[in-house]
């Protein structure tokens, strides 16, 4: 996996609806709140597109989200929450996980963000270990 890369993407261990399930788990034993699991495959049916399985889990840890909202100026950062992991099948029938990889922009943000958005990333790469290897 490149550091250097925008999105990080795992093969998952496990079937879609295990692995969506798992990491769903996996957050909230960590303490975060799961305020939406969006399923674009549903979605995108409702419009007529026939799409593989694809869910986006969003989770929030309101102990990482209050510290980065607290402050005026740094709250531009709330475009990017809450956290978001995204399970899908391709083609190839396997079941993948991915995530934005944090440290690729973070380095142009106020050093107190930088701190929890690493921290946050870091504990969102444990949870996301819960299902791949």
């Amino acid at each position: 996996m490149l550091e250097n890369q925008p999105i990080f993407e795992k093969e998952s261990l496990f079937g879609f609806n295990e692995t969506v399930e798992l990491l769903t788990r996996a957050a909230t034993d960590r303490e975060w709140g799961n305020p939406a699991t969006h399923d674009l495959q549903q979605t995108l049916a409702k419009s007529g597109k026939s799409v593989r399985p694809v869910k986006v889990i969003e989770i929030c840890k309101p102990a990482y989200s209050g510290q980065m909202l607290e402050r005026s100026d740094e709250r531009v950062v709330s475009v990017m929450m809450p956290c978001r992991i995204s399970v899908y099948e391709k083609a190839d029938g396997k079941i993948y996980v991915a995530t934005l990889n944090v440290r690729s922009f973070v380095q142009s943000m106020p050093d107190a963000i930088q701190e929890v958005m690493i921290e946050a990333s870091d504990e969102l790469d444990e949870i996301v270990r819960a299902v791949t290897s």
